[in-house]
């Protein structure tokens, strides 16, 4: 099946091919085996004949993401860290990097460590600050420059095109962690990103049953190239089986994204004004400091992602979480169920985070159903 001017709902339902071309299969075929045979002149019958080079379960995947952001190539691997910290690999010894002061914990944490290391010059910028982001550019020094968007956990929102054009202008390129918005309701690579990052654990998968992680890119440069050479020489593809189970939860992606964003706006909008809370954090509240830039780059919803801040401290955020009866108390994001995390617990006493902040995945239950949920539980505080 060629993907040429098939809509992107097609072609995650069938997972960009409807039928295995050697069997007529209607799900994608799964292949484990580790080696592969050459034929009788000592020919690889694949394009490569050894699992750490690729797949054909694996390049299906890959295939389909990449079709979905409408990249040139994407890469998978055995987890988010993995694929975000081989993009950090491939920045030159003491180069800048330059991200925001709050994202993905993970993130910040590793790039601190690769700054005490004297591995990067790090500068971080307060996105909520209108220009700092172009002011932490250095021309000439900034390698890469690593934006979310939105923020995880305030859900603040970057301006995709805006951030390429200064990157671009300083010398750099612009990577996008795109796991909130998972390829449905904004494509950074059409605003001018050079790479997309997906932590495909969260709503590319969709069911909380696979760890992985996905790069995709506009260009196959030489830094693409230097990617693909850690990813088969220092790391390691996503195996098969994963594949296969991501490709699974790849079908019912717009269905799922969308009856989650549907749900957590009519949420924000129902709790938005609640005695208890100070504020709700969501992109697509007329009330949200981003909400301007989200309604112009998030095109088809705006996600399941929102943020709680309770009228308390420390303890009245984690007593919320564990109030709950049907969202889980639980770390992760974008599976059917939905789920509560109070970030400062999770995160430590060193993080920016506010105390009283809840992040909430909203799954895809019943919104009667969450909103009693959240009521009751708000009631105990």
């Amino acid at each position: 099946m060629s993907d040429k001017g098939l809509r992107p709902e097609t072609l995650a339902a069938h997972a960009l091919k409807p039928v295995d071309a050697a069997t007529g299969a209607v799900t994608p075929p799964l292949y484990l085996a580790t080696t592969y045979a050459r034929d009788a002149d000592y020919r690889p019958k694949l394009r490569e004949n050894y699992v750490r080079s690729g797949n054909p379960t694996l390049w299906q995947a890959e295939e389909a993401i990449a079709a979905l952001e409408r990249g040139r190539a994407a890469l998978l691997f055995p987890s988010g860290m993995a694929a975000l910290t081989t993009v950090f690999e491939t920045v030159p010894q003491g180069g800048h990097v330059v991200a925001p002061d709050v994202m993905y914990y993970g993130t910040r944490a590793w790039l601190k460590r690769l700054e005490r290391l004297g591995r990067i010059r790090l500068t971080l910028f307060d996105a909520a600050t209108p220009g700092a982001l172009e002011a932490a550019l250095r021309p000439g020094e900034t390698d890469v420059v690593w934006i979310e968007t939105p923020l995880n956990p305030t859900w603040d929102v970057i301006d995709i095109a805006a951030a390429a054009s200064a990157a671009h202008a300083a010398g750099a390129i612009l990577a996008v962690d795109a796991t909130a918005t998972a390829a449905v309701t904004t494509q950074p690579l059409s605003l001018g990103a050079d790479i997309v990052f997906h932590s495909a654990t969260k709503y590319l998968n969709g069911h909380s049953d696979v760890l992985a992680g996905a790069l995709v890119t506009a260009t196959e440069d030489a830094r693409w190239a230097e990617l693909q050479l850690l990813r088969t020489k220092s790391q390691a593809p996503l195996a098969p089986f994963d594949c296969y189970l991501l490709m699974r939860g790849l079908r019912t992606l717009f269905l799922r994204y969308r009856q989650a964003s549907a749900n957590a706006l009519a949420l924000a909008r129902h709790f938005e004004m609640h005695p208890k809370l100070e504020r709700v954090l969501y992109p697509g509240l007329a009330s949200h400091r981003g909400h301007a830039v989200a309604a112009r780059q998030m095109r088809d919803g705006f996600g399941g992602m929102m943020s709680l801040l309770v009228r308390g401290g420390f303890a009245d955020a984690q007593r919320l979480c564990t109030s709950l009866r049907v969202i889980v108390p639980a770390t992760s994001l974008g599976g059917v169920e939905s789920l509560a995390e109070h970030r400062k617990a999770v995160e430590g006493p060193e993080s920016p985070v506010p105390d009283n902040l809840v992040r909430l995945s909203i799954g895809i239950e019943h919104v009667d159903d969450l909103a009693a949920d959240l009521e009751q539980a708000l009631c105990v505080l």
